[in-house]
C-alpha cells in the first residue's frame, strides 16, 4: 500500500477549495431563490428567463412597495424587481402587470395565489410582549390575521395572499429599533407551495 504523496494530498485539498468555490459561486449567481416578487411572478424560473430588467414596474408602482434587487440578492437577480414591504404594500392593481413588456409578470389572481405568506415573529411582535396591539389584524382586509384567546395574531395560510398590508402597518420596527432588528412583528415570507 503506498503512502499518500504531498502532491495528492495538496491536489485533493485543491479539489475540495475547487469545489467550495463553485458552491459559493452558485450562490453568489442565484442568491436564494426565496425573494418576494411582484404579481405573476411568482414562477422563478420563468420570470428571470423573460425579465429584462428594464425597471417599468417598479417605476409605476403607485403604492412604491417595488425595489429592484442588489448584488446580495444574486448576481442573476441584479436589478430584477422584488417587494419590500417596508416601502409599501401590494394592492393587486395590476399596473406593474401590464406594464411588463416581455410578460415576465403574468396574470395574477389574489384570491386563489399568493406572493408570500405573513409569519408572526413572537420575539418582535408587540402583542407578544407587551399585549393590546391588534395592528395586523385590523390592516388586513382578507381576514387571514385574527387574535387567539390571550391576544396573540394567528395567520390563516388559506387566507393570506401576502400583500404586504400587515407589515407595513406593524409598529414593532419602532417600538424596537433599539434593537436593531431588521424584521417585524408580521413578517411576509418568501412560500414555495401555493394556496
Amino acid at each position: 500500500m503506498n503512502p499518500i504523496s504531498r502532491r495528492t494530498a495538496l491536489m485533493s485539498v485543491g479539489g475540495v477549495a475547487a469545489l467550495c468555490a463553485v458552491g459559493g459561486t452558485a450562490t453568489a449567481l442565484a442568491g436564494d431563490g426565496q425573494l418576494l416578487r411582484p404579481p405573476g411572478g411568482q414562477d422563478e424560473a420563468r420570470f428571470i428567463g423573460a425579465c429584462l430588467k428594464c425597471d417599468k414596474c417598479r417605476s409605476i408602482c403607485p403604492e412604491g412597495c417595488l425595489t429592484t434587487c442588489v448584488v446580495e440578492d444574486g448576481l442573476v437577480n441584479y436589478r430584477t424587481p422584488r417587494i419590500d414591504y417596508r416601502k409599501g404594500f401590494c394592492t393587486f392593481c395590476d399596473e406593474c402587470i401590464a406594464v411588463c413588456p416581455t410578460k415576465a409578470l403574468g396574470p395574477f389572481n389574489p384570491d386563489a395565489e399568493r406572493i408570500g405568506l405573513a409569519v408572526v415573529d413572537a420575539q418582535e411582535c408587540i402583542a407578544f410582549q407587551k399585549g393590546g396591539c391588534r395592528v395586523c389584524v385590523e390592516a388586513c382586509t382578507y381576514g387571514a390575521i385574527t387574535l387567539d384567546s390571550i391576544g396573540n395574531p394567528v395567520v390563516d395560510e388559506a387566507l393570506c395572499n401576502g400583500c404586504g398590508r400587515c407589515e407595513f402597518a406593524c409598529p414593532s420596527a419602532s417600538w424596537r429599533a433599539y434593537s436593531g432588528s431588521k424584521r417585524r412583528g408580521i413578517n411576509v415570507e418568501y412560500a414555495a407551495e401555493g394556496r
